[in-house]
Formats: structure tokens, C-alpha cells, sequence
């Protein structure tokens, strides 16, 4: 089998781009690599990622483009009119990673929906990138041998909203990176020293942007300090799209004083934020799978999250779940692991194991599985 990978949203540069979709990219690749030394592999990439950057063993060709194809008005192109062209002859399966494949393929597809906001949230996407999701991800999904899924809601999604058979949707989860696990005590506690960090605090980490809920934060925030004064918020995470609310609420709760914003957090250094933290809280509207509780988890730190989405698959009964829309709720929730030390170190065991039960090799396994499908048994639309 000859695979052809679509890789272009696998980001080389420190900003939020790092998150998400680009983790997944990454992660895939390196377990497919250790699992199939059988099988051929081209990896097409964007400008500047080549072989040597990925270090993927002798079965895996990786092709950076000569264009800047992390910006989708480059990207687009690609996929639609070069892609088509390149597969031609060339391989026989491609795997588009996020939602869309050629729509004049040559070979079969199989490509990776990770959550459908662009449907269920449409105000808060820019509109060119809207359209363009909406319109070839219903065409690619209709068209696709096999569409995998990084979690059972968007699995479920994919089939009510895309109308698209149940059988060819395969679940393939998420997993935390090896590095997300409880830091060595000195280093934690140099770490601590080093930027300053309060003896107790309350995270976030996430992109600014509306679904993330960060507003609903700062006013539970608001209710909680008036109950436990000393302990102040930070946030961590890039801008991503309209984020002035957050700012806007900011100011309107007078918080500004208790609340900061640590901006992008280097992937390196994340464990250490987590581990460092009393609680971590992640009140999103809506997420296809939602990694940051999980990585918490992994680091021992307890976990605060919305009962929604796919949110409750992956925390369990390791976390503490509210309602995104009730204030008072998540402030109730803060408070409780704030103020309990026994609360605290039973999510901690919690967490510890549950992120166990994620493994990016199994994530790999199921992908390979898809592959061999999509080939064997076609089925996907006209």
C-alpha cells in the first residue's frame, strides 16, 4: 500500500497553530512509523518541514511544498488542484487530516474530521474559511471510503449532520503526548520560582476564541473571589479569532488585577503549568474531543470541565462536570477542589488513571485498520 498523507497544518512554529489539529498530525505519524514498516508513505508537508525535521524512518517520503501552505488561501489551492495532479499514478490511498480530500481524487480517501464548529457554531468562524469547510467537508465525507472521528459525539455528529453511514466512521481518540506526566518535584518547584507563580492558582490553557467559554469563566471567576480572595486566574493560550469580549469582560468585572494572561505556552513547558496549578479549568461550549483535560489529568492536576460535547468521554468520573452556561456552578466547582484537600487528591488518582486509558499506538493501529478498509472495501459516495 502506497499512502499519501496531507500534513500541511503540521505547524514548525511556536504559536496556537501548535495545538490541535497539528498535534494530532504529528502524533499519528510517529506511531504509524513505529507500528508499519511495510507499507510506503509520502507525507506532504508545508514550507520548510522536511525529511530531516520529522525524522521518520526510510518507508515515509516527506515532500514539504515550496509555498506557505499553512495559510488556508494557499492551502486550498493544494488540495483542490495540485493534490489531484500529484496522486495521479502515484499512490494508492489518501488521507486528508483535516475534514477535506480532493474532490476530483484519483484514489480513494479517507480523511479525519475532528469536529464539526464550523457547522454548529458558524458566527464564530471567519466566513471564507466557513465555506469552504462546510461545502467540501459534506462533499469529502460523502465521497470518503473511510472517515475517522477523535471521538463517539463527533462520530455522531458526522452521521446526523453529514447524513453519512455509520459503518464507514471509524473512532480513532486522541491521546496526551509521553512528556505530559507528574514533573519531577525540584524541577516543579524551580519552575515555580522561575516565573513567579503563586503558591495556589487557577488554569486555563486554550486558544482565545468564543466556543472556548472564557467569558463564562471570568464571571464565575467573579463569584469565586468573593469567597476565596487570594487565589487569582491565569490564562494561557494564543489569540485566536474574536476574543475582544473576553477583554471587554475583563475590564466590565474589575479583574483585571487578579485575572493574567500568560499568552502561548511553549509545548515543553505545559506539564509544569498544569502541575503547577491547584485546578485546571476548561468550561468549553463545544469540543470534537478537547485535549487540555487530558493532559491535565496526565500531570495530576485536578480537572474542572462542561458537561457537553465530547468533554464528558474524555474526563469520565475523574473530573468535575457543569453546565458551560452555569456560573454559579463553576464557581461551586473551583471553590469545592480549592478548599478540600481530600477533593484534590481524589481527582488526582483519578485523573492519573483515566489519561491512561488513551494511547496514541492504538490511535495508530485503528488508523492503519482504516486504511486497509477504504481499500478493500470501498464505499463511499458518488
Amino acid at each position: 500500500m502506497h499512502i499519501a498523507i496531507n500534513a500541511h497544518l503540521l505547524a514548525h512554529t511556536h504559536s496556537f497553530r501548535r495545538a490541535g489539529v497539528s498535534h494530532y498530525i504529528e502524533q499519528v505519524l510517529l506511531h504509524l512509523a513505529q507500528i508499519d514498516r511495510e507499507n510506503r508513505y509520502t507525507v506532504y508537508t508545508t514550507r520548510g518541514l522536511d525529511q530531516a525535521a520529522l525524522g521518520l524512518p526510510a518507508n515515509f517520503v516527506v515532500k514539504p511544498s515550496r509555498l506557505p501552505t499553512i495559510n488556508p488561501r494557499v492551502r486550498i489551492p493544494w488540495e483542490q488542484i495540485i493534490a489531484p495532479l500529484m496522486l495521479r499514478g502515484k499512490a494508492d490511498l489518501y488521507h486528508g487530516c483535516l475534514n477535506v480530500a480532493p474532490l476530483l481524487s484519483p484514489v480513494p480517501t479517507v480523511i479525519t474530521i475532528h469536529d464539526l464548529a464550523f457547522i454548529r457554531f458558524p458566527q464564530t468562524f471567519r466566513a471564507y474559511n466557513r465555506i469552504y469547510l462546510d461545502f467540501a467537508t459534506r462533499l469529502s465525507a460523502r465521497r470518503a471510503s473511510r472517515i475517522l472521528v477523535v471521538s463517539e459525539h463527533t462520530k455522531r455528529e458526522v452521521v446526523g449532520l453529514l447524513g453519512v453511514d455509520p459503518e464507514r466512521v471509524v473512532v480513532t481518540p486522541n491521546a496526551v503526548r509521553h512528556h505530559f506526566r507528574p514533573p519531577d518535584p525540584v524541577q516543579l518547584e524551580q519552575f515555580r520560582v522561575r516565573h513567579s507563580l503563586p503558591e495556589r492558582f487557577i488554569l486555563y490553557v486554550g486558544t482565545l476564541e468564543p466556543r472556548k467559554n472564557l467569558t463564562t469563566l471570568l464571571e464565575a471567576f467573579a463569584i469565586l473571589s468573593r469567597q476565596v480572595p487570594t487565589v487569582p486566574l491565569l490564562i494561557g493560550g494564543g489569540k485566536g479569532w474574536m476574543y475582544e469580549p473576553i477583554f471587554a469582560r475583563l475590564e466590565q468585572l474589575q479583574l483585571r488585577d487578579r485575572v493574567k494572561f500568560v499568552g502561548y505556552i511553549p509545548e515543553e513547558e505545559l506539564p509544569l503549568w498544569y502541575a503547577a496549578a491547584t485546578v485546571f479549568v476548561f468550561p468549553s461550549i463545544y469540543e470534537g474531543f478537547g485535549m487540555p483535560p487530558l493532559e491535565a489529568m496526565a500531570c495530576g492536576t485536578p480537572v474542572i470541565t462542561s458537561n457537553t460535547s465530547s468533554l464528558p468521554e474524555v474526563v469520565g468520573d475523574a473530573g468535575i462536570m457543569v453546565s458551560p452556561t452555569d456560573t454559579t456552578a463553576l464557581a461551586e466547582a473551583m471553590q469545592r477542589i480549592l478548599t478540600s484537600a481530600d477533593v484534590r487528591a481524589d481527582l488526582r488518582t483519578r485523573g492519573l488513571k483515566r489519561a491512561q486509558q488513551f494511547s496514541w499506538t492504538q490511535t495508530a493501529i485503528k488508523t492503519l485498520e482504516a486504511y486497509r478498509a477504504a481499500l478493500t472495501h470501498p464505499s463511499g459516495g458518488v
